[in-house]
């Protein structure tokens, strides 16, 4: 037997390109998106590796590596060291990252970081919405069309209530937001020009990753330690590459829950100074002031930006929030505000605003982080023992799985117990090897008994040895 027909053998897939139709790499990218549509390939779907497709062809490593290319740029594949290229999801440009609940009658989510379900946040909202229907003067200000920045008595009533949870701002600092997604994404596609490269946490939030996918960045990974982000491979990086934007979570990092120290914070701004880097700090997952550091547009005004949103202390659904940049950068982020919808609507903001300024949110607020220790109490209770990161008020936790369990027949073995959980490949930036681990998410289930439920299934999974993988030939 050939070595053609060996690798034809043991490829499970096997394009037939037609080598008269234009470069050979492009006939076979053409043919792996046509193989994804009609269903010959689904999402997951392990493509042969690089050198076994080239034997089987008879082409070059070369041209497969160009069509491997082609194909993720194009949206078709994710790349993974460790891993190989998989056929992505077709409702996802990162590969299980999802946000609605995928809770059943027969299962518990512990995917998604959500507020927890609390009855007196919807009793509030329903006396708000009456209090308001009797202002029409208010209901018919927000109606009308915005200011590009935002109502100024919005912004002004947001900016107060900032100010008393010890994130001081004024009201011409900030620009009103439909949530934090699209302050991401409207920073990026401002600031940030197609082919140019923006770096985050090595793990980082997969919003940040799709936003930056979809915009045709280059997205930079910086390595981690336990207090996140590490200044000395950032300088590194930046030597290598020239960056235009650092993304951070600095408070507690999505996933891992890492939290920077004064220190670290003051070494990334120095860095970011010296290579004139902007800095974007992602404060949509909100935590209590005794609990925060120092924002970074605090230590460095001049280049940073700041995102709120109330996603995570009131309602992901009343889609509202904020981005505070520095008084330069403001007509560009307004002006691109206004070329994709004019301004945000004025009724979810007037909502929001009006709830936050009434001071009925803060006793939410305040039940809301105490139900989220005792639930983070709960967690280190059932899985005693095992590497878990967190932070005290983070709605999820991140679990280093033991040896000799993978992240992806984890998350398999806990559904089928019940339990939806998320592996660690959509929070990986670049084609860097995923870790084993999971992000367990505490907020979704209605009530603690539900949770302990959750945690005592996967208590019993951790417990067992993973299934006995058939070696490949």
């Amino acid at each position: 037997m050939t070595i053609q027909q060996r690798a034809r053998a043991r490829c499970h897939w096997m394009p037939k390109p037609d080598r008269s139709r234009g470069p050979l790499y492009k006939t076979l990218v053409d043919q792996l998106a046509a193989d994804i549509a009609s269903g010959v390939l689904k999402p997951g779907d392990r493509l042969p590796p690089q050198r076994l497709l080239a034997d089987a062809l008879e082409v070059t490593v070369g041209t497969i590596t160009r069509t491997y290319r082609e194909a993720e740029r194009r949206g078709l594949v994710d790349a993974r060291v460790g891993s190989g290229t998989r056929v992505r999801g077709q409702h996802s440009s990162i590969p299980g990252f999802h946000h609605l609940s995928r809770a059943t009658d027969d299962n518990i989510d512990l995917s998604l970081s959500t507020p927890i379900v609390s009855v007196q946040r919807s009793q509030q909202l329903a006396d708000l919405m009456q209090q308001l229907a009797a202002r029409p003067d208010a209901l018919a200000t927000s109606l009308e069309y915005q200011p590009e920045q935002g109502n100024a008595a919005m912004r002004e009533q947001l900016a107060t209530w900032l100010g008393s949870q010890g994130l001081p701002m004024g009201p011409g600092e900030l620009l009103l937001t439909e949530g934090g997604q699209h302050a991401d994404y409207l920073t990026l596609q401002t600031l940030v020009r197609p082919g140019e490269a923006v770096a985050s946490d090595a793990l980082t939030y997969p919003g940040m990753i799709a936003a930056a996918r979809q915009l045709g960045l280059k997205h930079l990974p910086v390595p981690m330690d336990t207090e996140g982000m590490r200044p000395d491979a950032l300088e590194r990086l930046c030597q290598q590459q020239r960056i235009r934007l650092l993304y951070l979570m600095p408070e507690h990092n999505n996933p891992t829950g890492a939290c920077m120290t004064r220190e670290r914070r003051e070494a990334i701004v120095e860095i970011a100074r010296r290579h004139d880097l902007l800095l974007l700090e992602d404060g949509v997952q909100y935590v209590p002031a005794d609990f925060r550091g120092q924002p970074f547009y605090r230590l460095a005004p001049e280049r940073s930006l700041y995102i709120f949103s109330v996603s995570k202390i009131l309602a992901g659904g009343l889609r509202f929030g904020a981005l505070r940049a520095p008084a330069n950068l403001m007509p560009k982020l307004s002006a691109a505000l206004r070329a994709q919808c004019w301004a945000t609507p004025g009724l979810p903001g007037l909502v929001a605003c009006e709830w936050l300024a009434s001071g009925l949110a803060d006793g939410i607020i305040d039940w809301h982080w105490q139900e989220v220790r005792g639930r983070q109490s709960l967690l280190r209770e059932r899985l005693a023992g095992y590497d878990i990161q967190s932070h005290p008020c983070s709605f999820h936790a991140w679990l280093h799985l033991p040896e000799p369990w993978r992240a992806v027949d984890f998350v398999r073995r806990a559904a089928e117990r019940g339990v939806i959980l998320i592996g660690s490949d959509p929070f990986c930036v670049g084609s860097q090897p995923a870790p084993q681990a999971v992000r367990i998410c505490l907020t979704p289930p209605p009530d603690r008994a539900a949770l302990d439920r959750a945690l005592q299934q996967l208590g019993e999974l951790l417990a067992q040895a993973p299934p006995v993988q058939a070696m490949p030939i």
